[in-house]
């Protein structure tokens, strides 16, 4: 270990990703010179990934608070209230550079790191989403990294078992370097089994539970805090090693602790280990820890201190119990086969005390560690300068497709790695065990119904990147508005969301000014859509040699029926039911798949934004929804209105024939993605009915053609302009992704 005058010579801390205003804030903080063990801990706790020293500052823009609210930022994770006296508990996060490096591993424990902020808050997990982003499926590099994440997910979610229920996988060449795997997981709570991760009560013992500690993940917070690179293949020890079966038993020994009520605090042991932990729970009560390292058990040998505090080894917790229970929580998770061994008190003074085989390995303020401990930057914010060529182009030069060309460009985008069905990936995702999935992967949302109630929840994971790259603020609120279309087309009441912001390096202005306006966007489209924000997470510098991903703010949604029964699939069910368009039959091309796959061109803006119309049209499908008076409904997103109408007819197995009747361009048309819209089909009887319930909400409705038939036929005018045989349309968009990936 290196003494302190050694550290200033050898300036340690720089290796550990610490500035030089940063150090000497440390130095300045303790009053002398750190030790290994005690710089360690600053430097993973104060860096990116755990401090959120670059975005904490625009954190007072996002809406925390409404009536449905019970627990907000700054917990493990964020509790809504669904009625009946049950909370529902979520959070994403992300496991960006650890799958980079190792993508099994990396995406497994990603789960399991959620998973632990779930049920650490008492609740039992019943539901896991993903968002995934990739570079082009025909590198062999990236294909390799989707096998990897995709088993790492399903694996580790199927042991422990929780139901992956939803999720979305986008692929683009900026993440070729550095792909994004963001998992959320949704938990089950009554009000009053609600645990919060504090260290409170002087006297009260400090308890390791769970597996040992190791030598995986050391600094893996850190790691996290930096742009991806050629040495990367070097980190590999940063990448923590996941034991599922191990994190299941986790799961019963912790909800049986809760349910016993000796809990005072309990904190999963997550990025920094040991150090976020215990500074954390002492933290938030204003209290201090000592701790005995020589007491953790360790499943290496020669551990040293530093070592020990910095560890990510999975399945571990922190646990602060009542005073003279240490028996009684032994004695669960020995009933569980896991350790719980007492290795400390909370103490009085506020310090974090560490002593480690009689010595005294660390002495620092335990609230110098927090997060509201550790520094803030507000750097300069540049709009980036490709903004404006994208701003000025003009869609007038772009050329129409001619009629003969239609069919073509149809099936171009049904079998784009964008669009093409995830059958691939969720087939891998067990998605009914608990029993409780209504509605799996496959449609808008997922949709659970909730034991012991009529009530159910629908849960949705979305973003569409290249309108943030496009737009970052307006991008931003359409992935909130996306996720609010997905809960409306299920038939459910949008609540809350949780978020996952994925961007490039800070310090540089361009990517600074898209996460200000990323955080912007967010805000005003959740408090346009009265979803507040109950929790999240951010994960910058990913680059790889200098190019930034797209900024990428994932959005996880949560909401809320009355009757669970009463939800709603894409799937077009019944032949001589009427199709509808809910909303303007749109032309804007501007961000669309089709003009990236079919022109080849990332053009223009971004689709255009109105909340208020977002609001009020997906308020109507809900209640036409409730009223039993639609068959299906279906957002209109990727692909535009062709691909809509061509999903519900391939998720319900059955054709259907479309006639348009504008003035509009042909492409815009059929493959323009202008938001606000939805597709409808009903029964004949009931269209009076749907009529009469959009103009009491303002909603413009058309009627586009019926359900039925063995192909699927779309008219402009006069003219069929595509004409295509149902189980052909099956066969390529179910099996493409496997031949992307060269699966098949």
């Amino acid at each position: 270990m290196l003494k302190p005058e050694e550290i200033k010579q050898t300036q340690a801390w720089k290796a550990m990703g610490l500035k030089d205003e940063e150090y000497q804030r440390i130095c300045e903080i303790l009053g002398r010179l750190p030790n290994y063990t005690e710089l360690g801990m600053y430097a993973v706790l104060w860096s990116e990934h755990c401090s959120y020293k670059h975005s904490r500052p625009l954190f007072k823009y996002f809406p925390t608070k409404g009536p449905r609210i019970l627990v907000g930022p700054g917990e493990n994770a964020g509790a809504v209230d669904i009625g009946d006296g049950l909370a529902i508990v979520m959070k994403v996060e992300s496991h960006n550079h650890p799958s980079a490096v190792e993508p099994y591993q990396g995406a497994a424990t990603g789960v399991g790191g959620i998973l632990r902020d779930i049920f650490t808050m008492g609740a039992r997990p019943i539901a896991n989403l993903n968002s995934l982003r990739f570079g082009n499926p025909q590198d062999e590099h990236v294909r390799r990294l989707v096998r990897g994440v995709v088993a790492g997910i399903g694996d580790y979610g199927n042991c422990t078992g929780v139901p992956t229920v939803a999720g979305e996988v986008g692929f683009a060449d900026c993440y070729s370097g550095n792909c994004l795997v963001n998992a959320m997981s949704v938990g089950l709570a009554p009000h009053e089994l609600i645990t919060q991760a504090v260290a409170d009560g002087v006297g009260n013992p400090v308890m390791v539970v769970g597996s040992t500690t190791g030598r995986d993940g050391i600094h893996g917070a850190t790691f996290a805090s930096a742009e991806l690179s050629e040495e990367n293949e070097e980190k590999r020890p940063s990448v923590q090693v996941g034991d599922p079966f191990t994190e299941k038993l986790l799961i019963e020994a912790c909800l049986e602790l809760i349910q016993s009520g000796v809990v005072v605090g309990i904190q999963d042991m997550g990025a920094a280990g040991l150090t976020s932990s215990s500074a954390e729970m002492a933290g938030k009560a204003g209290c201090g820890i000592e701790m005995d390292l020589t007491l953790v058990p360790q499943r290496e040998t020669g551990m040293n201190s530093y070592e020990i505090m910095l560890s990510e080894s999975q399945e571990r917790m922190l646990v602060v119990p009542k005073a003279g229970t240490e028996e009684q929580v032994k004695a669960i998770f020995a009933k569980w086969g896991l350790h719980a061994v007492v290795v400390g008190r909370v103490t009085g003074d506020g310090m974090l005390r560490i002593f480690h085989h009689g010595q005294l390995a660390a002495e620092v303020p335990a609230k110098s560690l927090s997060t509201d401990g550790a520094p803030a930057y507000v750097p300069p914010a540049e709009k980036p300068a490709y903004l404006d060529e994208l701003w000025q182009y003009d869609f007038q030069q772009l050329p129409d497709l001619e009629l003969e060309e239609i069919q073509e460009a149809f099936w171009q985008l049904l079998t784009s790695p964008n669009i093409v069905s995830r059958r691939w990936v969720w087939e891998q995702y067990d998605h009914h065990v608990q029993l409780g999935t209504l509605v799996g992967p496959g449609s808008d949302a997922a949709v659970l119904r909730l034991p012991g109630t009529k009530r159910g929840i629908a849960l949705t994971i979305d973003c569409n990147s290249r309108y943030c790259y496009q737009n970052p603020r307006v991008g931003a609120a359409l992935a909130v508005a996306e996720a609010a279309r997905n809960i409306y087309a299920g038939g459910g009441e949008p609540v809350a969301i949780t978020d996952g912001l994925n961007l490039g390096n800070p310090e540089k202005p361009d990517i600074y000014w898209q996460l200000r306006e990323t955080v912007l966007g967010i805000a005003e489209a959740c408090e346009a859509l009265g979803t507040p924000i109950t929790s999240g997470n951010v994960s910058l510098y990913n680059e790889t040699e200098g190019q930034a991903i797209y900024p990428t703010p994932i959005i996880g949604m949560l909401g809320v029926l009355e009757d669970a029964q009463k939800h709603a699939t894409i799937a077009f069910k019944n032949a001589g039911d009427l199709i509808l368009l809910v909303g303007e039959l749109g032309e804007e091309l501007s961000g669309s798949e089709y003009l990236e796959v079919r022109r080849q061109l990332i053009a223009g803006p971004g689709p255009k934004l109105d909340l208020a119309a977002e609001k009020r049209h997906g308020e109507f499908c809900r209640t036409a929804i409730a009223q039993g008076l639609v068959n299906s409904c279906h957002d209109i997103s990727d692909g535009g209105l062709a691909v809509a109408l061509a999903e519900c007819a391939m998720a319900g197995r059955i054709g259907a024939q479309v006639r348009l009747h504008s003035s509009k361009r042909r492409d815009g048309l059929l493959f323009g993605e202008s938001q606000a819209r939805y597709v409808l089909s009903l029964s004949e009887e009931d269209y009076e009915a749907v009529r009469d319930l959009a103009v009491e909400h303002g909603v413009p409705i058309s009627l586009l053609g019926r359900v039925g038939g063995a192909e699927f036929a779309v008219e402009l005018g006069e003219n069929r302009v595509i004409e295509a045989d149902l189980q052909k349309m099956l066969e390529l968009w179910n099996t493409g992704l496997e031949r992307l990936l060269g699966e098949k």
